[in-house]
């Protein structure tokens, strides 16, 4: 009886667990059909924008330095001040010009009187004609010499050039000045309007220029596009700007090329000196976009998952040919209508079964 009850329990213990291995099976394949959402591919045009650092100048940056040596006697101006074109800045002292301009007034004085007294003598014949003539010269050396000196006084009352802004002024009252010293006076700022300066590479360049001629215009500051500021805040300055200037001598060592874009400064918020970045656009039509964190990375190709009619998927490389931070843009390479695999794609393979979930 003992034989047969043990032979019942064992029999019995047999059949749970062939029932409990049959379960966790069915479970386990379960798992093995995840349901993952997936989308259609459909072309689409996108407009991405490429970043530069910028240098910003004002419109006019113009240096003040004196013409003729001498000692500051008076500043006119303030540090920061808005001056007009031929506003008085500075005025250098001319004491010494002042004496010098006296004694050359006094020379062209002294060969007057000498031509004025050669010119009966030469009427006489007394004398000949080169002594007048020699006379008349050392009175033009002379006035000429007097010109000079009070040409010399009237730059010693240094005007604005142009319209702008005063910058920093290193001289005070009483430091002598000349056309050879180290930094000039002070720099006027025209700032009504800036210029930012960036640089690209050769083939960005190239790229820029067949977008500019895709209906057959020449390349011209007509067609450049409009391009975006973002200050050193992170703000978006307000208006847009104009590509102005390229540059179109290639830097050999950098392989780059110098840009200029300008913008309007009606409310004088940029400053001449200041940094930011440059936002150039660039426009693809009829592309697919794809977001990054569907794709995957296999030996550094991109590649997504495609749904077979028997929902398994495989995998394709994608040929990018630009992207933003969290997209990729492929223009060749996959159709319209097909359906990608949107979730979960760092733990599929090749061949594997989902269940399709349309987004």
């Amino acid at each position: 009886m003992k034989t047969i009850k043990s032979i019942l329990i064992s029999t019995s213990a047999l059949l749970v667990m062939s029932c409990g291995g049959k379960n966790q099976q069915q479970a386990a394949t379960g798992s093995q059909t995840p349901s993952l959402k997936v989308t259609t591919l459909e072309k689409q045009d996108i407009t991405i924008y490429n970043s530069y650092s910028t240098n910003i100048q004002g419109k006019q940056n113009v240096e003040i330095w004196p013409k003729v040596s001498g000692f500051v006697q008076n500043i006119y101006v303030e540090e920061g001040q808005q001056v007009t074109k031929g506003q008085l800045l500075f005025k250098l002292e001319t004491q010494t010009l002042s004496q010098d301009a006296e004694a050359a007034k006094a020379a062209v004085n002294v060969a007057q009187v000498e031509v004025n007294k050669l010119v009966p003598l030469v009427e006489k014949n007394i004398i000949s004609e080169v002594q007048l003539e020699t006379a008349k010269a050392q009175l033009e050396q002379a006035k000429s010499n007097y010109s000079s000196i009070t040409a010399n006084i009237g730059y010693s009352n240094i005007v604005s050039p142009v319209n702008g802004y005063i910058g920093e002024i290193p001289y005070k009252v009483g430091a002598l000045v000349s056309s050879t010293m180290g930094e000039p006076l002070t720099m006027v700022s025209d700032i009504s309007g800036i210029r930012a300066y960036f640089s690209m590479t050769e083939k960005e360049l190239l790229e820029m220029k067949s977008e500019m001629t895709e209906d057959g215009s020449t390349v011209s500051a007509k067609n450049t596009p409009e391009v975006e500021l973002v200050m050193i805040n992170g703000e978006t300055y307000p208006q847009k700007g104009k590509i102005a200037m390229v540059n179109n001598i290639i830097n050999p060592t950098t392989g780059s090329v110098t840009l200029r874009a300008d913008f309007d400064n009606p409310n004088l918020l940029l400053s001449s000196g200041s940094t930011g970045t440059i936002k150039v656009p660039s426009t693809y039509k009829d592309v697919f976009v794809i977001p990054q964190f569907v794709t995957v990375d296999l030996q550094g190709t991109k590649m997504v998952y495609l749904l077979n009619n028997d929902n398994t998927v495989k995998t394709l490389p994608l040929s990018i040919v630009a992207q933003t931070d969290k997209e990729f843009i492929v223009e060749e390479g996959l159709q319209e209508g097909r359906t990608i695999v949107t979730e979960g794609v760092s733990k599929l393979k090749d061949g594997q079964t989902i269940n399709p979930v349309k987004q």
